[in-house]
């Protein structure tokens, strides 16, 4: 009778240049953006807040994206889920909460932004707009200036599925394809348009249209954050070597709501998500860190409790925060010679 042994897991990350300390540090803010964002679900409910948009499953893949690139120097272009990548990049809990709570400290927008609109300049976190998107042709902008400038950064630009319909990417695209941009244009293909299904919107692959704009498009599974890091940071170096974007089609899939104001349960049933709660990135790199001896369950327990003190502060100062000024509305809005009637 042959002994069945354990069979033994394979080291992984150590081929792409990650350390154990670094696949530690992208477990923890795997859930820290998870923490958050549950966290921010409750106090929407609890009438604290006003709207919340939750990018629940799809961490593993911001997270993994934000260490393949330079975080001290190339420029991001978030979209309104992606919380654990801003988190990874450098934001803090404290800057979300006032964000959300729409306080005058709030680094974002001064509370006049819905939140998800983050905005950093000291981060390099470029502003975003309400429309679906337009990020996209603002981020070849930014890597069209690396290249006139002759400056060694990449400009990264996140969207759903739903966004490669509209005209502003094609457009992108097609621009950064001619112009050979260092621009990294990855698609976070999280299977529903608000409560339209990819089988609805798409004929094919988000990654195949990269072809009919000259440069690579690649699809990943956005639930492994090694494969993710992998493939951005290829993506990173064609781009500073001159060969032009790549568009990386992510697969993951939304396990929250759109939103706090849908019934996701109107168009897909309670089945569906539970079979993908099942694939969910975090507890699979969570089993991985644990299998190689990295992680353990009083870790887990010690993070958790770390956390929930981390996040509990953020809250009470968001919350004891002042609100903007009435008199503050015209500000960023205007030029100073504007508002004192100069030509």
């Amino acid at each position: 009778m042959e002994s069945q042994g354990t069979v033994e897991t394979i080291n992984r990350h150590k081929p792409l240049g990650l350390s154990d300390g670094q696949v530690i540090d992208m477990y923890r803010y795997m859930q820290l953006g998870r923490k958050y964002d549950e966290r921010s679900l409750l106090l929407q409910r609890a009438g604290k807040i006003n709207f919340h948009v939750s990018g629940i499953g799809q961490e593993a893949a911001q997270v993994a994206a934000a260490f393949a690139l330079d975080r001290e120097n190339d420029y991001f272009l978030p979209y309104y889920r992606d919380y654990a990548f801003v988190l990874s990049v450098g934001m803090t809990t404290r800057e979300l909460m006032l964000s959300v709570f729409a306080k005058a400290e709030d680094p974002n927008s001064g509370g006049r932004q819905m939140p998800g609109h983050f905005g950093s300049k000291r981060l390099r976190i470029v502003t975003g707009s309400s429309p679906v998107t337009t990020q996209v042709p603002h981020a070849v902008g930014f890597a069209l200036a690396a290249k006139m400038q002759k400056k060694k950064f990449v400009s990264f630009v996140t969207f759903g599925e739903g966004s490669s319909n509209q005209g502003d990417f094609h457009e992108a695209c097609n621009f950064a394809g001619v112009n050979k941009l260092p621009v990294i244009i990855f698609c976070q293909n999280n299977q529903y348009a608000i409560s339209v299904p990819a089988h609805k919107q798409l004929g094919g692959k988000v990654s195949d249209r990269a072809l009919g704009y000259g440069f690579p498009g690649v699809r990943v599974d956005g639930n492994d954050p090694l494969e993710v890091y992998r493939v951005v940071k290829e993506a990173r170096e064609r781009a500073l070597a001159g060969e032009g974007p790549t568009l990386i089609e992510a697969m993951m899939y939304r396990l929250s709501p759109h939103s706090t104001s849908d019934n996701d349960l109107a168009y897909r049933t309670k089945e569906e998500v539970d079979a993908n709660w099942a694939k969910d990135g975090i507890a699979a790199f969570r089993t991985y860190l644990t299998e190689l001896g990295l992680w353990s369950d009083e870790q887990e327990h010690d993070l958790a409790a770390e956390y929930n003190l981390e996040l509990k502060a953020a809250i009470e100062y968001a919350e004891n925060a002042p609100f903007p000024k009435p008199e503050d509305t015209l500000l960023h809005v205007y030029s100073e010679s504007d508002l004192k009637g100069g030509a």
